[in-house]
């Protein structure tokens, strides 16, 4: 999707690269190896984010290492258009229709942004009509893709709607906090 909106496939690719882990930083050559592109035009796209700001370079030895800018003023944003197309929500998207009637699927920007959670926090809101194994086996999945733990929780629009009306802590957290709505639109899920 983000293909007609960044038209530079190159530079969509390194963008992804670094979104989709936010704390990895890379050498050229990596970022050659890793987006399959060559490395002409890999430096010059590069140049390009450095220069608006979205990465930064840092001399290490005899390598230059990229980095994200997370001082970048578009820097949030650019994490939920990334994380729409991360692994984690190509594995939900393409098997929504298994998960059941979905309302909602929120992910919190806790999750990419690689942050702890405390005990009674999640990372991922399923709401409507869900088919719990399905979930399980989706989210197993992701376990494996991310090699860490992914908490979520699933509930009917009943349920939701009665939490929110009694001023359940557990999910008025959720709700309050930044997230990545994935099904749905943020307004609805609040109202």
């Amino acid at each position: 999707m983000l293909d007609h909106i960044i038209t530079s496939k190159v530079r969509r690719k390194i963008l992804a690269l670094f979104f989709h882990d936010i704390t990895e930083k890379y050498y050229v050559r990596q970022i050659e190896r890793k987006i399959g592109e060559e490395v002409n035009a890999v430096k010059r796209e590069l140049d390009i984010l450095q220069e608006a700001k979205v990465l930064q370079r840092e001399k290490r030895l005899n390598k230059v290492f990229y980095g994200l800018n997370f001082h970048f003023f578009y820097f949030d944003e650019f994490l939920r258009m990334f994380s729409k197309e991360s692994p984690l929500s190509e594995l939900l998207m393409k098997n929504i229709s298994r998960i059941g009637k979905v309302k909602y699927v929120a992910i919190s920007m806790k999750f990419p942004k690689k942050l702890p959670l405390r005990e009674d926090e999640i990372y991922a809101l399923f709401i409507g009509v869900i088919v719990i194994p399905e979930v399980e086996l989706l989210m197993n999945k992701a376990r494996k893709l991310y090699d860490r733990d992914i908490n979520y929780t699933v509930m009917t629009e009943d349920e939701l709607a009665f939490r929110k009306k009694n001023n359940d802590p557990f999910i008025w957290k959720f709700l309050r906090q930044p997230k990545i709505m994935l099904v749905g639109q943020e307004e609805d899920l609040l109202a």
